[in-house]
This record gives C-alpha cells, sequence and structure tokens, in this order.
C-alpha cells in the first residue's frame, strides 16, 4: 500500500458486527478510514454473509474493514473456538485478511499451564487461517487476571508472548497491540514496540494516564486508581512516535481507536473524543498529504 494520502497506516474505530452497518453509516462522514467490527464471546445468530454486505455497502469504498473481532476465551468456551473458525472463514465476506480477539486462557491455573490448550486450539486455528490468507492478532489486555490467574487472555505479557509463538510458531499468529495495556502495568510502550513491531498486525487506539504520583505515594495496591484508559489525544504516549516505529518498519495496516473507557471523553462525549482522536492520529501520522515538487 502506498504511503501516497497515508493509505499504509489507516486511522479507524471500532463497530459492534451486529450493527455495524448502520453504525458505520452514521459516522463515516467524521472520516473514519477503516472500522474492526467486533463481537463479544460468540456470534450468536448473526448472518455474517448478509452483514457483509449490508456493512460493505455502508462503507461505500470510503473506508475498509480492517479486522473482525472475537472477543471470548476459547480455551474454556467451545462455542468461542468454534465462532474464531467461523470468523477466519468469513472474513473475506468483508473484504478483509484478519481476525484478532483473546488468546483465551484456563483461569484457574497459571499462565504457562495454559500453553498445552493454547497448543491445540491455536494450532488449528492457525492452520486455517495460513490456508485462507488470513492472519491472526492477539489483544494483549489483561482483562484483570494476573500471572497466576489469568482471565479471558493469557496474552497480556512479552514473557506469555514468547511462550506463545514458540508453542504454535506460525506466521500466521502475531498481536493487536495498543500501548494502553501495557501502561496499566506500568512497562513503557515505545522499548516493547521497538522489540515486538514484526508481530504486530493491528493496533488498538487506546492510550493511558499514569498517576505517578498515587504508585509513588501509595503503590498499586492502595486501592485508589493509579492510571486511566484514554482516547488517543489525551492520554500519556506519543503517537508520533508510535506511527514512526511503525513505518521505520514496513508496517502496513490500521490503528483503529477502541473508544468508551476515557473517564472524560464518554457518555455524549463519546464521539466528540473519537474525533479528536481520530484528528490526533492523522496528525501523527503527518497530516494531509502534500506532494513533492517535480
Amino acid at each position: 500500500m502506498s504511503r501516497i494520502n497515508h493509505q499504509d497506516i489507516r486511522i479507524g474505530t471500532l463497530a459492534g458486527l451486529g450493527n455495524g452497518a448502520d453504525y458505520i453509516k452514521q459516522i463515516l462522514p467524521h472520516g473514519f478510514e477503516s472500522f474492526q467490527l467486533t463481537a463479544w464471546e460468540k456470534l450468536g445468530d448473526i448472518d455474517l454473509a448478509q452483514t457483509g454486505k449490508s456493512v460493505l455497502a455502508a462503507i461505500d469504498g470510503k473506508a475498509i474493514i480492517s479486522s473482525l473481532g472475537m472477543f471470548g476465551n476459547p480455551l474454556q468456551n467451545e462455542q468461542t473456538a468454534k465462532d474464531w473458525e467461523t470468523c477466519i472463514r468469513s472474513a473475506r465476506l468483508f473484504n478483509c485478511s484478519m481476525v484478532c480477539g483473546f488468546a483465551g486462557a484456563l483461569e484457574d491455573r497459571p499462565v504457562p499451564e495454559s500453553m498445552t490448550k493454547f497448543k491445540e486450539v491455536f494450532g488449528h486455528l492457525a492452520n486455517m487461517a495460513e490456508g485462507e490468507g488470513v492472519r491472526i492478532g492477539f489483544e494483549n489486555c489483561d482483562m484483570g487476571g494476573d500471572w497466576n490467574r489469568p482471565k479471558w487472555n493469557i496474552a497480556h505479557a512479552p514473557r506469555a508472548w514468547e511462550m506463545m509463538f514458540h508453542e504454535v510458531p506460525s506466521a500466521a499468529l502475531g498481536l493487536e497491540w495498543e500501548p494502553c495495556h501495557q501502561m496499566n502495568s506500568l512497562i513503557d510502550p515505545i522499548p516493547q514496540l521497538r522489540k515486538w513491531v514484526s508481530k504486530v498486525f493491528h493496533v488498538h487506539g487506546k492510550d493511558a494516564t499514569v498517576n505517578w504520583d498515587v504508585v509513588k505515594e501509595l503503590g498499586i495496591r492502595g486501592g485508589q486508581q493509579y492510571v486511566y484508559h484514554r482516547t488517543p489525544g489525551f492520554g500519556d504516549t506519543n503517537w508520533t512516535d508510535i506511527i514512526t516505529i511503525l513505518r521505520q518498519n514496513n508496517f502496513q495496516g490500521s490503528i483503529d481507536i477502541e473508544g468508551w473507557h476515557d473517564p472524560v471523553y464518554r457518555d455524549e462525549l463519546e464521539m466528540t473524543g473519537q474525533v479528536f482522536g481520530l484528528n490526533y492520529l492523522k496528525q501523527c501520522r503527518g497530516g494531509a498529504y502534500v506532494p513533492n515538487p517535480t
């Protein structure tokens, strides 16, 4: 994809798979360039063929569907694992080639004890994805779990990523990365991105603000919130650096804003915050394309 008009890195947002077409029609005029269509735990009775037609008609060539998002626990929920299969087979209905979501977890035991089940489930899904020309990106959210008692998702720490990609060494497996979840663990996202950028397939546009005064005075177990999820443009991350690192490593894909988390720009200010984040990320990308003189 050409860097002319910034086609190499599109800026978009998330939309629910069930009502995606209607939602997209309403917000597309704001200038979103891509959409990740998400489902929670299960697909249910969604007709993906019909949904694909209606979504593609809604974007009308003005944006792309970057990925399908299947957010459940495929290591413990058999239906979620089956729905991962359905998403992988159905991605082409949306003219996309990526499915993202949680890696799952065996929630009553430490992360390493999930690896056998992970290999079983995602070894199969990776083979299927390779055959379909689809890539899989793992969200890096901890979902409130930790190393010893993970919740929903083992793919929340670099140590786990190393183990996962060792168990299933497929080029089809990578990360749906965002700085917010790493900052929630007090990790500096910039050096992490430099190390892992080759495995980053999709980026969620979500930032964080760390209240370092709380951390230094009370620690992280004192019952006072020490970090807030933020819409890009309102948090601590230098997104110009992030986009620079992505471009230096020939990343091609989308940064899709994951809204509905900001403590201020939410409720009646949700779309105000998202559109600000959209325009902010476009500026971090370099602003409007200007051709060189001939």
